[in-house]
């Protein structure tokens, strides 16, 4: 690799190459250009411009997972050549003719090897122009052609130099000027080769010269690392990413275009580790998300918006209802009155001292009017009206119905004098038990404490209502709170008549309706089931096109409220209409033929709900009972069983009578157990703690119960056979007529006729099977041939 050159012959070389630049110059000054720069100049300003960067350039600095990695790890391994021979500046030098050096034009010419054939052609700026090398396809990289210039090294410099940095391989300064002398003669091949051995000292500037060179060559993207150097990388960036595996490579030089690919196994706590805190965090997440998005739903109020409801607001509501519109509750109109007058006149109350109730506690079965009751208080009284159902509070957000309590109180306070009406009160004023979570004794809680810091000063008044009042926490009911109750019962006849002609006001009635008998007809009813028979019978009238609303159709409104539709689809056989028929019949003759008992309104064989025929009286008005009406009431219940006994025999008996039998045994149980109508047990109580009673007691018990049926078994019978003409024409008519009423039935026992009704059935008798009873049990016949003096004789005409 060592430049040398032999006798007078080297020295004159030596010397003609070191003029003849300068002679090269002053030759081809006469084709230049005026005004044309020279080339060596720029040349020069541009090799002191890179000396000075590349001086003053930092040295790169190495990734943070490459830090750990010596430096032997990641140097290049020699390759292989890419030429047949490494080029050297001795090898290059003496390829060319001894003689050619001395050539001006040599120094233009590309050399003999790097090309398969000489280049002679000219250019177009004449014969003296520099000759320019034409580069095969796939050959880049490999011109090595020295270009010299003024201030390019000359073969002497470059040996002098070469053979310095072989002198000292250890010493990067020597190799580093050595490198920049080879790139400024143009050839980055040796500073490649030379480097890749290994044998020589590198530095920074070194490898930024390496650089360069591969750079100039086009070897920087097929530039790689050996195995060794990869795996050294794979582990540092392992141990950058805290695994205590191994990380492993595929592929790849290391360059931008063609990266490593690194491959990390990560070890099985690593792992458990990541995917926990992964989990925590989202949970945290998804918490704090699920606590935002509920207080964006509650101050906003969007399920609410979405579900079509209405505002969470608690507004106010004008009643125009006053007590003159309330029927069948005078006496709890009476006592609200006094809340009416409070509201009007506040200071007549507070000049003496004395203070109205803070709550007033509706108590009564449904549709007695409670509601209607309040909404009254505040039309009188001119007030705003408040209104919430106790379901409202509650929803499935815990704290939402303590919350709701506090909004109602303060917008109360801000519309005083006012009436806050709260419906359905058990369902948030319920018992509390220890085993309850505490969110539903929030809103108790929360309605309590507010009950008490209400001043009675502000014209506040509560109404509540309910219908179990057993279910009512004590706490609520004590004095201060809601410590008046207001009973709201039932209506009388009294009240069920002002309530009918308050509901048919608006009603064309036909005139032949009595209202007072409907209502005596109704017993149990409520306001709220009244109007909806009022109500009935007009859609019925309508459905008809009748123009006035008949008795029948009241009639059927009523047997619909208590019993169900008609089951008009229902096919009965003749002989079934028939036990019914007698079945009734005796019903209506025992209750018609004993003193005292109620009057008979209506006798029907057509099936209603889950009877086959229906036998309704008036009852009395009575809040009492005596012992013979019960024994009353006992004779009528066995009095159907009795008339399908003696007609069709006691083997023949339907099972129709089967609630006769209950209502009979509670009548007689409850005569000896809780009334004390029994000479044998006496004035005792047995009904509280039945179980407690001892067997020989209940014993007792069971004989006067069949007693007292007996009896009344066998006084409906003996009532029966002697009205027993009555009783075959009375089942006779109902077979044919389906349902009579009193004044029907009173003129068909007597033998007349119903004209104007029509038959259900074609005119033909009924047959009646023959008495199979023994004569022995029959009352003994009567000389005067009056009623039950025999066989029942043959049927009645219709």
């Amino acid at each position: 690799m060592a430049f040398h050159a032999a006798g007078a012959v080297q020295n004159v070389a030596a010397v003609t190459t070191e003029l003849w630049p300068t002679m090269s110059t002053v030759l081809r000054s006469p084709w230049q250009r005026l005004g044309r720069k020279p080339v060596a100049a720029g040349l020069r300003r541009l090799h002191t411009t890179r000396t000075h960067e590349s001086a003053t350039r930092a040295p790169s600095a190495l990734p943070e997972c490459l830090e750990s990695v010596a430096v032997s790890a990641l140097r290049p391994t020699a390759s292989a050549p890419t030429l047949p021979s490494k080029a050297t500046v001795s090898r290059t030098m003496s390829a060319v003719p001894r003689l050619g050096i001395c050539n001006p034009f040599a120094t233009t010419a590309p050399f003999a090897f790097l090309t398969t054939r000489r280049y002679t052609t000219v250019s177009r700026s004449g014969p003296l122009s520099r000759l320019r090398q034409l580069q095969k396809p796939g050959m880049v990289g490999l011109h090595l052609g020295q270009q010299r210039f003024i201030g390019t090294p000359t073969n002497d410099q470059l040996a002098r130099l070469e053979q310095a940095a072989n002198s000292n391989p250890n010493s990067a300064a020597a190799q580093s000027t050595f490198y920049t002398a080879l790139m400024r003669a143009n050839m980055p091949q040796i500073i490649i080769d030379r480097y890749n051995t290994g044998r020589f000292g590198t530095n920074p500037v070194t490898d930024q010269l390496y650089n360069h060179a591969l750079q100039k060559t086009g070897q920087s993207d097929q530039q790689g690392l050996s195995p060794q150097q990869m795996q050294a990388v794979a582990q540092a960036i392992g141990t950058n990413a805290g695994s205590a595996q191994i990380g492993k490579t595929r592929g790849g030089s290391g360059v931008k275009s063609d990266p490593v690919y690194v491959v990390v196994e990560e070890s099985l706590w690593n792992v458990i580790f990541k995917w926990v805190r992964w989990l925590c965090g989202f949970a945290l997440a998804a918490y704090v998300s699920l606590i935002l998005i509920t207080l964006f739903v509650e101050t906003s109020g969007v399920l609410k918006k979405v579900g079509g409801g209405t505002s969470a607001e608690v507004r106010p509501e004008q009643q125009n209802t006053r007590f003159s519109d309330v029927h069948g509750c005078d006496e709890a109109k009476e006592e609200l009155l006094d809340v009416v007058d409070f509201l009007k006149n506040p200071e007549k109350y507070n000049k003496l001292g004395g203070r109205l109730p803070k709550g007033v506690l509706l108590v009564g079965p449904p549709g007695t009017g409670k509601t209607l009751l309040a909404r009254a208080c505040a039309g009188e009284a001119g007030v705003p009206f408040f209104y919430m159902s106790g379901s409202e509070f509650d929803e499935v957000y815990v704290g939402v119905g303590a919350k709701r309590v506090r909004e109602l109180f303060t917008a109360a306070r801000s519309k005083a004098p006012a009436i806050v009406f709260i419906d359905e009160l058990d369902a948030v004023g319920g018992k509390r038990k220890s085993r309850d979570a505490n969110y539903h004794r929030q809103t108790l809680n929360q309605l309590l404490n507010d009950l008490d810091g209400f001043d009675q000063s502000t014209g506040v008044i509560f109404i509540a209502a309910t219908n179990h009042p057993e279910l009512l926490d004590a706490a609520l009911l004590r004095p201060g709170r809601f410590d008046r109750h207001v009973q709201v019962e039932l209506p009388d006849v009294g009240g069920r008549l002002a309530i009918l002609k308050y509901h048919t006001k608006k009603i064309r009635l036909s005139p032949d309706i009595d209202l007072s008998t409907i209502a005596r007809g109704t017993p149990g009813f409520s306001g709220a089931e009244l109007e909806n028979l009022a109500n009935s019978a007009a859609i019925r009238a309508s459905k008809l096109q009748s123009k006035f609303v008949s008795l029948q159709d009241m009639e059927w409104a009523k047997d619909k409220i208590t019993m169900g539709s008609e089951r008009k689809s229902r096919a009965v056989p003749l002989q079934d209409k028939i036990h019914t028929a007698y079945h009734e019949g005796g019903h209506t003759l025992v209750g018609l033929f004993t003193t005292g008992f109620n009057d008979v309104h209506k006798a029907t064989i057509l099936p209603r709900g889950h009877a086959a025929g229906i036998t309704f009286f008036l009852p009395q008005e009575e809040h009492h009972h005596t012992r013979k009406q019960y024994i009353r009431q006992l004779q009528v219940c066995m009095g159907g069983k009795m008339a399908e006994e003696i007609v069709f025999g006691a083997e023949n008996v339907a099972d129709g009578a089967s609630g006769d039998i209950q209502q009979a045994t509670s009548l007689a149980y409850n005569m000896v157990t809780a009334c004390g109508f029994s000479d044998k047990l006496g004035n005792v109580d047995f009904k509280s703690n039945y179980d407690m009673v001892s067997p020989e007691t209940k014993k007792l018990i069971d004989n006067e119960v069949r007693r007292l049926i007996d009896e009344a078994k066998l006084s409906a019978r003996e009532l029966l056979l002697s009205k027993r003409p009555e009783l075959d024409r009375l089942a006779d008519a109902l077979v044919q007529y389906e349902t009579l009423d009193k004044q029907e039935i009173m003129k068909v026992i007597k033998g007349e006729d119903l004209p104007g009704r029509l038959k259900s059935m074609p005119d033909q008798p009924i047959k009646i099977p023959e008495n199979p009873l023994p004569r022995a049990i029959l009352p003994p016949p009567r000389g005067d041939g009056g009623e039950g003096s025999g066989p029942p004789g043959p049927p009645l005409p219709a």
